[in-house]
């Protein structure tokens, strides 16, 4: 056991762990057995008696998947929609929020690009203003610059990471929330690198809004993702397009939109993978998020100083509060490169670059992206080091 964690039982039940040390688990982990199992076997349902019937004989275990998310974020299950991806999923929330000419958008300095293209297109469209609120000294949302411009009042939306993609910190959501309550302002927090890697709770927080993705620390499918929505605010957004799941077509140019966050899904979904995504969901509560927590956040800090005391090597994280994802250079030598080299040695890594986070004065254009979780051990971290001082002493 290590941090409350049975790292042997987690690593017997995650087939990939024999071939690969896998630290992209902030692009996608690798899911446990129960999760691939759940997926294949209604897959294999799905071939033998039809898709639509396949569906109604896994009620149940489709319902579950709210009761499993809602429990694991501290919602209610009508407050959870099933989204494809976490993107889908914000920009569900984002697009059904009225912005005026003027209107004002707080946001981070790390947002994802995603997002900023997102925040862009509807500042054209309706003349909204996005703002950056500038950085602490730790590198996160400042939060007496937030206050101060919540105090100037015009704020619409403050939409924030909880966990950006590429430098390692914890955005201090609960604050965060804190100020949004205060000053009446809707709060909508994208929690795509959060879910799963330690506990979050929506009413803690204090979000009006949630989106996340299940492929990532959740250990789910790919193309999941949900959005959580305050019941008291779903019934005020409508959603930028509605389908027959979504609304009932009551009379020729007449229809009713359904009153539960279900509004801001589609009727046609991945059934196998919705399941699938249930079962992570309840998985990472059986092992359980605090202790996910304390595991991810010793092997990330023990990265952190293997690294930082080697030659050549310079981590890039900042934060109050850091989490599991590791950023680092590694001088004269191109990001990609080094990821292509550990992929040879099964170390697998990611890259994130300008691209990805353009309003935030990063210092390379590219770093590499090591992101842990429970199932990573000391072992591997300790190898990846070693790689990595290896690659560092080479002439590029």
């Amino acid at each position: 056991m290590s941090e409350g964690i049975d790292v042997e039982a987690l690593r017997a039940d995650t087939p990939g762990c024999a071939h690969v040390a896998h630290f992209n688990n902030a692009g996608a982990a690798l899911p446990p057995r129960p999760v691939t199992a759940a997926v294949t076997a209604h897959l294999r349902l799905e071939a033998r008696i039809g898709g639509y019937e396949a569906a109604e004989h896994a009620e149940k275990a489709i319902a579950r998947s709210y009761d499993a998310i809602a429990a694991l974020i501290g919602a209610a299950p009508d407050e959870i929609a099933l989204i494809e991806n976490a993107t889908r999923a914000w920009d569900m929330a984002f697009y059904s929020i009225p912005f005026a000419p003027g209107a004002r958008i707080l946001t981070t300095t790390s947002e994802y690009a995603s997002n900023g293209i997102a925040f862009a297109q509807i500042a054209r469209r309706t003349g909204a203003r996005v703002q950056a609120v500038p950085d602490d000294e730790h590198g996160q949302m400042s939060l007496p610059a937030l206050a101060a411009e919540l105090d100037r009042g015009g704020v619409r939306l403050v939409a924030v990471n909880h966990v950006p993609t590429h430098n390692g910190l914890i955005n201090p959501a609960e604050r965060i929330g804190a100020l949004c309550r205060r000053y009446g302002v809707t709060f909508l927090l994208d929690a795509c690198q959060s879910i799963g890697q330690f506990p979050v709770d929506v009413a803690d927080i204090g979000c009006d809004m949630l989106s996340a993705t299940g492929r990532k620390f959740l250990r789910g499918p790919r193309g999941t993702g949900f959005l959580y929505v305050r019941r008291d605010l779903i019934t005020r957004l409508e959603p930028p397009f509605l389908d027959l799941h979504a609304a009932t077509w009551t009379a020729p140019g007449r229809y009713d939109i359904r009153p539960d966050a279900r509004r801001f899904e589609t009727w046609e979904r991945n059934v196998a993978a919705q399941i699938g995504l249930g079962v992570a969901a309840d998985y990472a509560g059986a092992v359980g998020l605090a202790a996910t927590g304390r595991r991810i956040q010793t092997l990330a800090d023990g990265l952190r100083r293997d690294l930082a005391g080697l030659p050549g090597i310079t981590v890039l994280d900042r934060g109050e509060r850091r989490c599991g994802i590791v950023t680092f250079d590694v001088h004269g030598h191109q990001a990609a490169d080094v990821k292509r080299e550990l992929r040879r040695h099964n170390v697998n890594v990611s890259v994130t670059d300008i691209a990805h986070h353009r309003l935030d004065a990063h210092p390379v254009p590219a770093a590499i992206r090591a992101s842990v979780h429970h199932y990573n051990t000391e072992q591997e971290t300790a190898r990846l080091a070693d790689l990595i001082a290896r690659i560092a002493a080479r002439r590029p």
